[in-house]
C-alpha cells in the first residue's frame, strides 16, 4: 500500500479518483502488463472481410433501410490533439534558421495551403513566424486549421465532419438531422464552439439538413498517475502528485454518454476535399450495413431462449466494425487475431508497443485508419454500459521526463484498442483512398489534399 498525504487524497478527490484506483495505476508501474497470446496478423485469408460488388451494393441496401427505420446515428470525432507536432520542423527553422529540403518545399510551395493567401508578401522565417504565432496555427487544434481551399472560402477539418456528415449520417425526412460530437481539450472548447455556430447556417442550407453538434472534454478522473522508475508515485517540485492525460483510451468514458444506436468514429485529420469524397462515402455505407446486418442476426440469437448463460454474455456486447487498409508502411496499430484466457479467438485492434515478436509485424498485411462503425445498444434497445467491456490489462507504460527528472506516465487501454477489447469485431478491408491523415504541414501539399 502507498501511504498517501492529506494533500495528496485531496488532489486524487478534486480529480474524481478513488485511492483504490490510484494504487491499481501504481501497481500497473510495478508488474507492468501481461503479453497478450497474438496468433497471427488478421488478413482476407483470415478475419478480414474483402466484399465483393454484389455484396457491397447488397450492404449499402442494408444500410440505406436502417436509416429509413428512425434510428439515431451519431459522428464521433476525437478532436482535442494540439497541431503542434504538424508544425515541428517549423519551429525548428525558426530556431536554427536552416532551410531543410522540408522547409524549401513548405517555402516554394506556400501559396499552394488554404492558409497561403495570409502569407502573401511574407517571405522565409518572417512566414512561418507570421503562421505559427500572429495566426495562432502554433497552439490551435488540428480541428481548427485550414486544410482545404473552395471557392466558397476554405475548410477545416471540423468544416469538413460537417459536410461528411450530412453524407451518411441523415435520416430520413425533408429537413433530417445530423448529430456530430466533438470531444475537445477545454482550452479550445470556446473557439471551437464559435467555429462551429459561425459556419453551421451556411451548410445546413448547402446540403439541406439540420446539425445538431455537441461537445464534450476528457474527464478529468480519466487522468492517470506518474510514477518514478521504481513505482513510487512521482512528486513535482512542490510535493504534489504529477497527473498526466490518459491517452485517447480515456474517451471510452465520453463515448459512453452519447445518446445514439450507431456511432461512426473517425479522426479528425482524416478528411479529404469534397472531389474525392465518393469512396469515404461509399465505405462507410458498406461498414456500416456490415454492422447493422450483423446486429440483426445477433439479435435474432439472442431472442432464442434455449441459449446458454456463456453464448447469452458472448452475443450480448457492443458490437464494432473496423475498416483496416492494406500495409503502406504506415507506423501504429493494425488487426490481429488474439486467443483468449478461454481459449477463444477474437479480433483486436492492436499498437505496435502491444506486439512483442517484430516478426508479427512484418507479417501484418493491414493498417489501422480508425475508420470504425460502432453499435452501444443491446437487443432491448438499453445502452451498454462500455466501461465494463474495456480490458483494464492492455494498457501501456511509457518513459518521459519532468523537471528533468525521469518518469513512467501510464497510457490507458486505447480507445479502438483495450477500451473496445470485449467488443464483438468484424474487420473489413476498406481502400487506401479513404485514409489520408494529416501529420506534418507539408501532408496538405499531398495532391490528396488539394
Amino acid at each position: 500500500m502507498n501511504n498517501f498525504t492529506p494533500q495528496d487524497l485531496e488532489q486524487l478527490q478534486a480529480r474524481g479518483i478513488s485511492v483504490e484506483k490510484a494504487e491499481a495505476q501504481l501497481e500497473c508501474f510495478r508488474n507492468g502488463f501481461p503479453e497478450l497470446d497474438i496468433v497471427a496478423p488478421a488478413s482476407t485469408k483470415k478475419g478480414i472481410l474483402a466484399p465483393k460488388r454484389a455484396e457491397q451494393e447488397a450492404y449499402i441496401a442494408a444500410w440505406e433501410q436502417y436509416l429509413k427505420e428512425g434510428h439515431k446515428i451519431l459522428k464521433f470525432v476525437p478532436a482535442s490533439g494540439a497541431a503542434s507536432r504538424m508544425f515541428k520542423n517549423l519551429f525548428q527553422y525558426l530556431e536554427d534558421g536552416i532551410e531543410t529540403p522540408f522547409i524549401q518545399d513548405f517555402l516554394a510551395h506556400k501559396d499552394r495551403f488554404a492558409f497561403g493567401p495570409q502569407l502573401i508578401g511574407k517571405e522565409g522565417q518572417e512566414a512561418v513566424r507570421y503562421l505559427l504565432y500572429d495566426m495562432h496555427y502554433g497552439d490551435l487544434p488540428k480541428g481548427l486549421l485550414l486544410f482545404h481551399k473552395y471557392r466558397d472560402g476554405a475548410r477545416t477539418p471540423a468544416l469538413e465532419h460537417l459536410v461528411e456528415g450530412a453524407q451518411y449520417c441523415k435520416g430520413e425526412g425533408d429537413k433530417p438531422t445530423v448529430y456530430l460530437h466533438f470531444t475537445v481539450s477545454h482550452d479550445h472548447l470556446p473557439l471551437f464552439r464559435q467555429h462551429i455556430a459561425d459556419n453551421l447556417k451556411k451548410f445546413e442550407d448547402k446540403y439541406g439538413v439540420r446539425y445538431d453538434v455537441t461537445f464534450s472534454e476528457q474527464l478529468p478522473s480519466t487522468d492517470t498517475l506518474a510514477a518514478n522508475p521504481d513505482g513510487t508515485p512521482f512528486r513535482t517540485k512542490d510535493g504534489k502528485l504529477l497527473f498526466r492525460p490518459g491517452g485517447h483510451g480515456a474517451l471510452i468514458e465520453n463515448l459512453n454518454q452519447q445518446d445514439a444506436d450507431i456511432v461512426f468514429i473517425k479522426n479528425i485529420d482524416n478528411v479529404v476535399p469534397d472531389r474525392l469524397k465518393k469512396d469515404t462515402i461509399r465505405y462507410k455505407q458498406i461498414l456500416a450495413g456490415v454492422l447493422v446486418t450483423e446486429q440483426k442476426r445477433v439479435f435474432e440469437a439472442l431472442k432464442n431462449p434455449d441459449l446458454s448463460d456463456e453464448e447469452r454474455a458472448k452475443l450480448n456486447r457492443p458490437i464494432r466494425v473496423c475498416g483496416v487498409v492494406k500495409n503502406t508502411g504506415e507506423p501504429g496499430g493494425g488487426p490481429f487475431l488474439v486467443r483468449e484466457a478461454d481459449g477463444s479467438i477474437s479480433c483486436q485492434i492492436l499498437e505496435s508497443t502491444q506486439i512483442s515478436d517484430p516478426e508479427l509485424m512484418k507479417q501484418s498485411t493491414h493498417f489501422n485508419p480508425v475508420d470504425l462503425v460502432c453499435a452501444i445498444r443491446d437487443y432491448e434497445g438499453k445502452p451498454f454500459d462500455l466501461p465494463k467491456y474495456v480490458d483494464p490489462q492492455t494498457g501501456f507504460i511509457s518513459n518521459k521526463s519532468k523537471d528533468g527528472k525521469e518518469l513512467l506516465a501510464l497510457e490507458l487501454p486505447g480507445l479502438w484498442n483495450g477500451a473496445m477489447s470485449r467488443w464483438n469485431t468484424i474487420f473489413v478491408e476498406v481502400p487506401v483512398s479513404t485514409f489520408n491523415p494529416v501529420k506534418t504541414v507539408n501532408d496538405l501539399l499531398r495532391e490528396q489534399h488539394q
